[in-house]
């Protein structure tokens, strides 16, 4: 009798530590369970847990305002925006974080970019460089080329500014498949700089 008992407390050990829930590495959207900021998808913050709009910036992307910045009344991000210091210097190859966004009307950048106030497919290359980089809208329009680790690069248009996010570049899913990059991700090390 000890001999099964002993044979099964192990057996009952390997199955409960089989049956535990993997590490989640998914990026929750809306009211989504998170525990970092780096949880949450696109422009949320994680508070008390749930993935939601960044009240400091005024985002409306889970309340359905749309905070991309276009017109009416309620500020761009930029103007949202306090420091730029953070930045990096712009360089050959400068160092940033790409993140995926989409750009398209009811997409998660909320509203039309803030560079030309449209929404832009998502087969179109563009991006969104953060605050410092984005500089008043001196580079809109322009083109920038980003290198993933993987050696691919690919060009994409600047076409607005993700809120106040420090070193990042925001890409569509276009930029993504060209640089051979998995989506899931949702955030990944690259260089960039002007094309």
């Amino acid at each position: 009798m000890a001999n099964i008992v002993l044979l099964l407390v192990p057996l009952f050990l390997i199955f409960n530590i089989i049956s535990l829930p993997l590490p989640a590495r998914a990026i929750s959207s809306c009211n989504g369970p998170c525990k970092t900021l780096n949880d949450c998808n696109g422009q949320l913050i994680c508070i008390n847990g749930k993935c939601n709009d960044d009240p400091d910036i005024g985002t409306h992307i889970c309340s359905g305002g749309g905070g991309g910045g276009g017109g009416g009344s309620s500020p761009s991000p930029s103007q949202n925006c306090k420091s730029s210091d953070a930045h990096p210097q712009l360089t050959s190859s400068t160092q940033a974080r790409l993140t995926h966004n989409d750009f398209s009307e009811g997409g998660d950048g909320g509203g039309p970019s803030e560079c030309d106030e449209k929404y832009h497919n998502n087969s179109e290359r563009v991006v969104a460089l953060s605050t410092g980089w984005y500089n008043h809208g001196s580079r809109c329009g322009k083109m920038i080329r980003i290198t993933a680790s993987n050696g691919r690069s690919v060009t994409a248009k600047h076409a607005g500014q993700p809120p106040c996010k420090n070193n990042a570049v925001d890409g569509s899913s276009a930029v993504w498949n060209a640089l051979g990059l998995n989506q899931d991700l949702g955030n990944v090390g690259i260089t960039w700089s002007m094309a």
